[in-house]
């Protein structure tokens, strides 16, 4: 089975959101290889940290509210 981690990304940031805390700050307790895959793609800071929680880019919130929506909300 092929896995579509773009898709992975979209379900880690989205929940993200629904921890997120603090201005910005989410629960880092996900897949580290999709942590690093969003730090990549500009939408979170560095993970690697003793911190139990990683800071969202200013790009970050939009996109991770949008797409818990597009993916959790009741239709």
């Amino acid at each position: 089975m092929e896995i579509d981690t773009d898709r992975i990304d979209d379900a880690v940031l989205a929940l993200l959101w629904l921890t997120a805390h603090d201005g910005g700050r989410a629960s880092k307790s996900f897949d580290w290889g999709a942590m690093g895959r969003l730090h990549d793609k500009g939408l979170i800071h560095d993970p690697v940290g003793k911190a139990k929680s990683v800071a969202l880019t200013p790009e970050g919130p939009g996109r991770s509210e949008r797409l818990f929506c597009e993916l959790f909300a009741q239709r």
